[in-house]
């Protein structure tokens, strides 16, 4: 089944296309909103403006859990926290916690990727869908809400 016939069946140029539009984006809000990101493109002396194709992402940094640790609790958000409207965080038990913030921008997106999961299984409107394991720390499931 099909949930979203208009993203679900894009031609492979158009998905390529829309990928780099949104890792673009990406790049560039993460540049102009968090000093973690902007210190290293400027000491790596990248920018956001040289991705032209998703395989020059090979050229830029990764993010390693201790930078998440370092930047604890809200250094890698890219938004004034006025906008987070849900915040998920692991028990910390190997460190500090990592924190994640939703937007409901986020929160919608993820509903409609859960519901295209759902879809593809074949679920419609007319099945029930029963969570029978706990979440714990786990956020992964909260998008079936």
């Amino acid at each position: 089944m099909i949930w979203d016939r208009r993203n679900e069946c894009l031609a492979r140029e158009e998905i390529e296309q829309l990928q780099l539009e949104r890792l673009q984006s990406t790049l560039n809000r993460v540049y102009r909103n968090v000093a973690f990101y902007k210190k290293r493109f400027d000491r790596l002396k990248i920018g956001p403006e040289e991705i032209q194709a998703t395989k020059d992402l090979a050229q830029f940094p990764l993010t390693a859990k201790e930078d998440l640790r370092e930047s604890y609790p809200y250094g890698m958000f890219a938004l004034p926290l006025r906008e987070v409207v849900r915040i998920h965080s692991s028990s910390g038990v190997t460190g500090k916690p990592t924190v994640t913030g939703y937007t409901k921008n986020d929160l919608h997106h993820w509903s409609q990727l859960t519901a295209r999961v759902l879809a593809a299984g074949g679920v419609t409107k007319d099945d029930v869908v029963q969570i029978t394991f706990k979440y714990g720390l786990f956020t992964g499931a909260f998008g079936l809400h």
